[in-house]
């Protein structure tokens, strides 16, 4: 490894990572960076509850297709925001 950094840990938390490392056999640095590597591809995943809204509103909009004009869709959804 190429860096060093020094972190201030609470109990608690210093504890769980000394657990976790025991747990899967590997240096506390080593926990650190998969959870960091964890914590980042949490981040770039959509938000299930955003994409599930979107789908959500896709097929009502298939639902109503030949039923309403897209200024009737829009203004329905104008309506609903408010």
């Amino acid at each position: 490894m190429t860096h060093r950094t020094t972190f201030a840990l609470d109990e608690a938390t210093a504890q769980r990572l000394k657990r976790l490392a025991t747990r899967w056999r590997v240096s506390q640095a080593e926990v650190v960076r998969r959870s960091v590597d964890l914590a980042e591809r949490e981040m770039t995943r959509p938000d299930p509850d955003v994409e599930d809204r979107i789908n959500s509103a896709r097929r009502l909009r298939e639902s109503l297709k030949g039923r309403m004009s897209s200024t009737e869709w829009l203004e329905m959804i104008r309506q609903g925001r408010r």
